[in-house]
């Protein structure tokens, strides 16, 4: 029997409280109404499935005191009204139909966060693995005692808040070197993925167990890349167009310029769910295809759905769709694996070639400065640290994706964190960025 494990990651840098529209928390209250909402919806219906990965930086945010508050109000107030001004411009009775079915679907996420109220207990039966505490790519990290506060403070934060914890790590951005399995023990981490497609191929890969006892299973790349590669599914002209935006930034147009059509969509979801599980059941062995969740439902509008679809293909051509396990039998990992990611070429490049604009040296510069000296750094400062070593700012920079956003929220780090570091009495808290560091 073919073997399928599918891992959701569950991540938001810290953009609550910093920036509104276009660069900002609207981020977070978007892929609240369009990915986590919905997303729950199918793990309660189909509990047990997959695997799902929760960010400690994520979780942050959604219990700030006021968060949900202030998504509700953009849900409830600001939504609908962007909506309105859209519809009373537009000319096309098609695409004015697209939007009221989008503003619609607005309503109904205000109605199932008002109903779910506190989206961590909503998300806690399904939550199993966490993460790096703020998302930094852990190679790039300058000293050991630095990777410990962030995988410490992550697996500290995730006990707190779900209680066990089965030892299940997402690496930030597949991010791993050998260097790294010490402290990934240390840390109580049993299991994790790497993409070590430029390593053993880009096929379905045995897991291997590091020396230090930590079971790394490669990704299958090229099921993997069926939804995640610029020609995947997410790229078929059924499906709506996240790119193409009206001056209020709804989407009401499908991928061939039509006006978005939700059954023509449908029907392309039940189609690439079938090949989907056909190329599983195709390969015999066991396979894991990881997936961001914001792209289903954020940037793939009717991903949640394909995911539904899928998990039921599963069940009618017997493909056991299982959580990942770290009692998994593994072999030895090989000799000499270089440091790999998910990224570009599958190594670091994309958090640290010269596109990234020198981001790298500076949070490794910054790291040295606040954790190589004679006292401990007070909690301002090592909070400030860890925001300033998420990985998403370089990312953003690289990919010129968000304006001068990325930069200006790093450069704040630093300059926050070597004001704290200047005055260890300074205000402990940065919002509420890792209560438990």
């Amino acid at each position: 029997m073919s073997r399928l494990s599918i891992v959701l990651h569950t991540h938001m840098p810290y953009v609550e409280g910093f920036g509104t529209w276009p660069f900002g928390e609207e981020w977070l209250w978007e892929a609240i109404a369009t990915s986590y909402l919905p997303l729950l919806d199918l793990l309660d219906e189909r509990p047990g499935r997959v695997t799902l990965s929760m960010t400690p930086v994520l979780c942050d945010q959604l219990e700030a005191p006021g968060a949900l508050e202030r998504c509700l109000a953009f849900l409830r107030d600001v939504r609908p009204e962007s909506h309105r001004l859209d519809i009373e411009a537009e000319d096309d009775p098609a695409v004015a139909s697209a939007l009221e079915d989008s503003a619609a679907g607005y309503a109904a996420a205000a109605d199932a966060l008002e109903r779910r109220g506190d989206l961590l207990a909503a998300f806690a039966p399904h939550v199993s693995w966490t993460s790096a505490a703020t998302h930094a790519v852990l190679p790039l990290i300058a000293t050991s005692t630095g990777v410990r506060l962030q995988l410490l403070t992550g697996v500290r934060a995730h006990r707190e808040r779900f209680g066990e914890w089965d030892g299940g790590l997402w690496l930030p951005e597949c991010a791993h070197a050998d260097w790294l399995d010490d402290l990934l023990e240390e840390a109580g981490a049993r299991l994790a993925c790497v993409d070590w497609s430029d390593v053993l191929g880009p096929g379905p890969q045995a897991p291997r167990r590091t020396r230090a006892g930590v079971a790394l299973v490669p990704l299958d790349r090229a099921a993997t890349d069926r939804v995640w590669a610029r020609d995947g599914y997410p790229s078929h002209a059924a499906y709506r167009d996240s790119h193409r935006m009206t001056a209020r930034s709804h989407r009401p147009w499908a991928i061939d310029g039509s006006p978005y059509d939700a059954g023509r969509a449908a029907e392309q979801v039940r189609l690439d769910a079938e090949d989907f599980v056909e190329l599983i059941a195709a390969g015999g062995g066991p396979s894991a295809v990881a997936l961001d969740t914001e792209l289903l439902g954020t940037h793939w509008h009717e991903g949640v759905d394909w995911l539904r679809a899928v998990i039921a293909a599963c069940d009618r051509r017997g493909v056991a769709l299982e959580p990942l396990d770290a009692n998994v039998e593994a072999e030895a990992v090989p000799d000499e694996v270089p440091a790999t990611s998910w990224g570009d070429g599958r190594d670091l490049r994309t958090w640290s070639a010269p596109a990234a604009s020198g981001l790298p040296w500076m949070q490794r510069a910054a790291e040295l400065r606040a954790l190589t000296g004679q006292t401990r750094p007070g909690d301002r400062a090592l909070r400030e640290l860890m925001a300033l070593q998420s990985s998403d700012w370089a990312f953003l920079v690289a990919a010129g994706s968000a304006g001068a956003y990325p930069r200006e929220r790093a450069e704040g780090h630093l300059a926050a964190l070597d004001e704290a570091l200047a005055d260890p009495g300074m205000d402990p808290r940065l919002r509420n960025l890792a209560p438990w560091v």
